[in-house]
């Protein structure tokens, strides 16, 4: 009788210590430290932009959320915070561009959406976000998108426009987002980031408590 094979790894293990299953995530292995750690070592467009550092995840998570934070006048930390972590999950498995994604189709979207999962349950948020909120990240997505590919990876303006919309207008704090980063400097911006709504989200819950 042939011995079965053995089961093939699905953990990753985290520069804490933890070990995270890509299969079945759970909200006690996932850490902040971990995710600033590796987004701001994942290069957006696989690298193909100008300049002498990558273009990190992390630095496009936080323009994100400031294009996703100038457009909503209420100010609410834990949707803020949401956008901050939209993508996340990209710290396990990588930033896929879009044309890769469709040609994997469904295997890679639900383990994305299984890990954004453990890690909205470790942070406090919806989980899932609400449809309405969702599409607000997504707007902020795109515009983020747009400028990113017409500033920093070779499109036409044309070519973005077609792609990702026309383009929202940045403020002075999106626009200097822009701006080629060491990983360093991106990791640590993305933690401060993270500790600052953290911090609005346990003043509010002080309050209201």
């Amino acid at each position: 009788m042939r011995a079965r094979s053995p089961k093939p790894r699905a953990w990753q293990r985290m520069l804490s210590g933890r070990r995270l299953d890509l299969i079945e995530p759970a909200a006690l292995d996932v850490e902040i430290a971990d995710i600033a750690h590796g987004l701001a070592r994942v290069a957006r467009w696989n690298g193909q932009t100008h300049g002498a550092h990558i273009f990190s995840v992390a630095q496009h998570s936080l323009l994100v959320e400031a294009i996703f934070s100038a457009s909503e006048a209420r100010g609410d930390a834990r949707e803020q915070l949401a956008a901050l972590l939209h993508d996340a999950p990209e710290y396990v498995i990588g930033d896929m561009i879009s044309p890769f994604k469709a040609v994997i189709g469904d295997a890679y979207h639900q383990i994305e959406e299984g890990l954004l999962s453990a890690i909205h349950l470790r942070f406090g948020l919806a989980n899932p976000s609400s449809a309405a909120l969702k599409a607000k990240i997504k707007r902020a997505d795109r515009a983020a998108a747009h400028h990113e590919a017409v500033r920093l990876a070779g499109f036409a303006e044309a070519e973005a426009n077609k792609f990702f919309g026309a383009p929202a207008t940045l403020t002075r704090e999106a626009e200097g987002l822009l701006t080629l980063q060491p990983i360093e400097v991106a990791q640590a911006q993305f933690l401060a980031r993270y500790h600052a709504l953290d911090q609005a989200l346990t003043a509010g819950m002080s309050r209201h408590g």
